[in-house]
């Protein structure tokens, strides 16, 4: 399995021009490199999504995005205006979803709207023509009249992204929008993301370590390391590994990969102790493994290739999500 290395621009399918296109960005905290040569272009309508563990970048590359950092170096453009010197028009293009709740719990579900409405010089009937329209779209009219603190954290999620969406941005940006949810509540945000993007044809751009949230994205671009390792739709990723994914478990994985490469010439990976071999029927390996080797097999397992799998094949590690979410 190759290591890391920095791909190149990533281009949306479509000539259309880009909602969001960045060239060559590369980012430092003192000597440490958080992001090191990033280029993509994300299509207008598309629903986009960042996927990397913890420590891959993604924060860093949100806050540039969403203008909350300056550029250090490369460029990037978002609906066509440099972000390098024009960021006071798009933030007015753009809606904001935080990995961290920024709604007031001790205000109702329609004040938070109507206080956030205020902020863009949204008043009167508009503002309220505004406020009815997502609170209906997002099913949060029943509890407009609710203390957010009173939410399920599914519930406070949709007002969040009600708030970012107030003011009908064309570029709707989310940080880990899914934290903290259960797996229905996750796909029910999903759900909701898709519906806006296809309906308002809004730019949805995401990052996010959850893979079935990946999963349902247009394009998923793969960060490592501060590096960009591949950008392309789910499935087409998915294809890049050769086959089913056999994993076998063993208390000596060097002397089995050996073993394995003298008597079958098959060829494995070491991954963070386990042995990964990437081969098509990868049932019926299983079966020749255990005759041959299964004194020296713990267990094994097979399945067919996931975004993590791809991970694991672009970049030698394992998706490992259990570091610190803001060392990005």
């Amino acid at each position: 399995m190759p290591a890391a290395a920095p791909v190149s621009i990533a281009k949306p399918r479509d000539e259309s021009p880009s909602a969001l296109a960045a060239e060559g960005l590369s980012f430092s905290y003192g000597e440490r490199k958080a992001l090191s040569e990033v280029s993509f272009a994300i299509a207008r309508g598309e629903v986009f999504g960042f996927l990397g563990p913890n420590g891959g970048g993604k924060t860093t590359l949100f806050k540039l995005l969403s203008t909350l950092v300056p550029l250090q170096s490369g460029r990037a453009s978002v609906l066509g205006r440099d972000l390098g010197g024009d960021t006071k028009t798009i933030r007015r293009k753009m809606g904001v979803v935080f990995q961290h709740p920024s709604v007031d719990g001790k205000l109702t579900v329609r004040e938070n709207l109507e206080h956030h409405g205020r902020l863009y010089g949204i008043t009167g009937g508009r503002l309220r023509e505004r406020a009815n329209s997502m609170l209906d779209s997002l099913g949060l009219t029943a509890r407009a009249g609710d203390l957010v603190e009173t939410l399920s954290g599914g519930m406070r999620r949709r007002v969040e992204l009600a708030k970012a969406m107030l003011h009908q941005p064309e570029l709707l940006l989310l940080d880990e929008p899914s934290s903290g949810l259960d797996p229905m509540a996750r796909r029910e945000f999903s759900g909701h993301l898709e519906q806006l993007s296809r309906r308002d044809a809004v730019t949805v751009v995401l990052t996010t370590h959850h893979l079935e949230e990946a999963e349902r994205c247009d394009r998923i671009a793969m960060l490592h390391q501060g590096q960009l390792v591949a950008c392309a739709p789910p499935l087409e990723l998915k294809s890049q590994v050769g086959g089913d994914v056999v994993v076998i478990h063993t208390s000596e994985p060097e002397v089995l990969q050996r073993k394995m490469m003298q008597q079958m010439k098959l060829k494995s990976a070491i991954v963070e102790g386990t042995l990964r071999i990437e081969r098509p029927r990868g049932h019926e390996l299983i079966r020749e493994l255990v005759d041959t080797f299964g004194a020296d097999i713990e267990s094994v397992s097979f399945g067919k290739p996931t975004l993590e799998d791809v991970f694991v094949h672009l970049t030698g590690h394992k998706f490992d999500i259990s570091g610190d979410a803001h060392d990005e």
